[in-house]
């Protein structure tokens, strides 16, 4: 997904070790291979070839699944999650890349082309069909995710217990480090790269995703507008916050993260119950930083002596 893979696996054995960690890295290959809207051959990207075309797709059983969730996610958000987002992504990349905001025309044209309702899913027979013409799929906001988890699940066939899979920020964690009571985890503060909150997280066999402004955004007439685009409006999250998310399983937390970057604050606590996750939202307000987290986030927090 053009993004960061990082691991860390604790084995007796260093030959098991390096099997395993290499089993890890050829699975994260043929993930991407299956998922990545950068690379012209993806399966992904021969689906989003067929738009339009009135015909269903026969795709494979990870495609399936991301999309079966992606579609929950969807349902759950009220459409604020929306892999359809493609054309808007695509404006967006070359704005920066360009350095050039995007003209509101070039905005309008690439929503009409988003509408994840365009979307067919023909459950009994595993296929795909896509409605509407020149759409394209976008799975940054949940496939990191799900990439992750699937790492951690094929690590535990392997029996490494103790790991720790990142996927650009999306965290896996299993059984803690031999003699540690969970996984150390830091959260950057809103806006910024080297500069961390001043609490740590203690978690273990849990998923933590991260999404945020820090590495990728615009900024235009003093305003900052985030790379994680809002499928309603057309333009990015402009809250200036950090949303981390705590869950049962890297997709979910993934999809949330994106999620909760658009979504005002009041909207959060129906989605954070139904799907039994927590969240902490740290957001900038006049170079002040301000906290606001669900109930149960308080209980991750590592306990200083």
């Amino acid at each position: 997904m053009g993004s960061p893979f990082h691991l860390i696996i604790y084995c007796n054995d260093t030959l098991e070790a390096s099997r395993a960690a290499t089993g890890s890295f050829l699975l994260v290959d043929s993930l991407n291979y299956i998922f990545s809207d950068y690379i012209p051959e993806s399966e992904l990207n021969r689906l989003c070839a067929t738009a339009g075309q009135d015909s269903f797709v026969s795709v494979s059983n990870h495609l399936f699944e991301i999309f079966l969730l992606a579609d929950e996610a969807w349902r759950v958000s009220k459409g604020r999650f929306d892999i359809s987002v493609g054309p808007l992504s695509k404006v967006w990349r070359n704005a920066r890349r360009e350095k050039i905001f995007p003209h509101p025309d070039n905005l309008y044209k690439a929503i009409q082309k988003v509408g994840w309702n365009q979307v067919i899913i023909d459950e009994e027979n595993q296929r795909i069909k896509l409605l509407k013409k020149n759409m394209q799929l976008d799975l940054g906001g949940i496939a990191a995710g799900y990439i992750a988890q699937k790492v951690a699940d094929f690590l535990k066939t392997k029996n490494i217990t103790s790991a720790l899979v990142d996927a650009s920020g999306d965290i896996i964690c299993t059984n803690p480090p031999p003699g540690k009571k969970g996984w150390t985890l830091g959260i950057n503060q809103p806006g910024e790269t080297n500069r961390l909150l001043e609490k740590n997280l203690e978690v273990n066999n849990c998923s933590v995703s991260t999404s945020g402004d820090v590495y990728q955004y615009m900024e235009h007439k003093g305003k900052r507008y985030s790379h994680i685009i809002d499928p309603k409006t057309g333009y990015g999250s402009s809250f200036q916050r950090n949303v981390t998310i705590i869950a049962n399983d890297g997709t979910t937390a993934d999809w949330l993260a994106t999620t909760f970057s658009l979504l005002p604050l009041n909207k959060l606590r129906r989605i954070s119950k139904k799907m039994k996750a927590e969240y902490l939202i740290t957001q900038r307000k006049k170079n002040k930083i301000r906290e606001y987290s669900s109930q149960g986030f308080k209980n991750y927090w590592q306990k200083t002596n």
